[in-house]
């Protein structure tokens, strides 16, 4: 595998970053609810969620979606850990690992046009801006220029992460 593009410390940084805006965008909120798409997206939305709660008084909530990446019509779209109830009235931050032609992330939004939430935000790690679906993020650790060839990975070895371009 290739060197590192982003190394843990930086990851780590970036999230902190990310953090620090989503509580400037929504400091006179009561909570925020933070979803992760299953894998990576939830794991950094659970360290979103640590790094908020340590700069701020806002209370929240963690939840995941359940999607089929690679074929997200095959399979129901779920949103795990949460229900409807939950997120009424609520800010959400969909949070997932890379946003690319931004398939997956429009997909995962099927869920939330269930619930009567107040606003949805999304954070992503690494935006690779190749959008074939009318999807940005609020939120970006990463911008990164890459050709349609080249390949974004985020890995996870315990409680270590990097971001590799391939």
């Amino acid at each position: 595998m290739n060197a590192p593009i982003l190394s843990h410390a930086q990851i780590l940084q970036k999230i902190r970053r990310m953090a620090f805006q989503i509580y400037e965008n929504n400091f006179q909120e009561q909570e925020i609810v933070f979803v992760g798409v299953q894998g990576v997206g939830y794991t950094l939305a659970q360290m979103l969620r640590a790094d908020l709660e340590a700069i701020s008084p806002l209370k929240t909530q963690l939840g995941s979606i359940k999607i089929n990446k690679q074929a997200p019509l095959l399979q129901e779209v779920t949103l795990a850990d949460l229900d409807s109830a939950q997120l009424a009235g609520k800010v959400v931050v969909l949070v997932d690992d890379v946003l690319n032609t931004g398939k997956t992330l429009a997909y995962s939004l099927k869920p939330f046009l269930k619930a009567d939430i107040s606003k949805l935000q999304i954070a992503v790690l690494v935006n690779r801006s190749h959008r074939l679906f009318p999807i940005s993020a609020d939120y970006v650790g990463y911008a990164l220029a890459t050709t349609l060839q080249e390949h974004i990975s985020v890995t996870q070895e315990a409680e270590t992460f990097a971001v590799y371009l391939s």
